[in-house]
C-alpha cells in the first residue's frame, strides 16, 4: 500500500534529517564551490567581494555536497548571509531551512541578528519570511547598479536589494 504525498514528504524531511551533515569550508576551499556559490549570486565578481571575508558551510547529504551558506560578521552584532544555495535537484526539500536554522543556532549568544540582502523576488522574499524573517530596510537600484546584465527571478526583473532580519 502506498503512502501520501504527506506522509512521503515527512519520511523524506526525516531522512535527509538523518542522512546531512553541515561543515565548515576551509578557506582554500571556497572557491570548489564556486558553480553553487553562482545558483544564488550569479555574477562572480560579486561573490568575490564577500567571500574571502565570510565564512563558508556545506551541507552534504550521503557524501555529497548539496548546499552551501556563506555569512559576514558585519559587526554591531549583526551576521548576514551572504549566500545561501541548495542544488535545484534537491531543492524544496527543507535544506536551505536547515542551513538558515544551523547558522542561526551557532551565531546565538555571539550575535543577536541573522540579515540576509536579496532580491524583491517572489520566490526568495517569501522563503525568508517563512524561516522567521521581517523586511527591515532595502538598498533602491542595487542590482541595477552593480551587476553587469539585468537579474530576472520568477520572471521579476531585480531591481532593490531587500534588507531582512530576523532577532536570534
Amino acid at each position: 500500500m502506498c503512502c501520501n504525498q504527506d506522509d512521503r514528504a515527512a519520511f523524506m524531511t526525516r531522512w535527509y534529517n538523518d542522512a546531512m551533515n553541515i561543515r565548515r569550508v576551509s578557506e582554500r576551499s571556497k572557491r570548489d564551490y564556486l558553480q553553487l556559490l553562482l545558483l544564488a549570486d550569479e555574477q562572480e565578481d560579486m561573490i568575490d567581494r564577500y567571500l574571502g571575508r565570510g565564512t563558508m558551510f556545506a551541507l552534504d547529504i550521503a557524501g555529497k555536497t548539496v548546499g552551501v551558506c556563506v555569512v559576514t560578521d558585519e559587526g554591531d552584532r549583526v551576521l548576514e548571509i551572504k549566500n545561501l544555495a541548495v542544488d535545484p535537484a534537491y531543492q524544496r526539500r527543507g535544506l536551505g531551512r536547515a542551513l538558515i536554522e544551523f547558522i542561526a543556532r551557532n551565531a546565538k549568544g555571539t550575535y543577536d541578528t541573522l540579515q540576509v540582502g536579496t532580491g524583491d523576488s517572489p520566490l526568495t522574499v517569501p522563503f525568508y519570511e517563512a524561516c522567521g524573517f521581517v523586511r527591515h530596510h532595502r538598498i533602491e537600484h542595487f542590482f541595477i547598479d552593480n551587476y553587469d546584465h539585468p537579474i530576472v527571478e520568477a520572471g521579476v526583473l531585480l531591481k532593490d536589494m531587500v534588507y531582512l532580519r530576523r532577532s536570534l
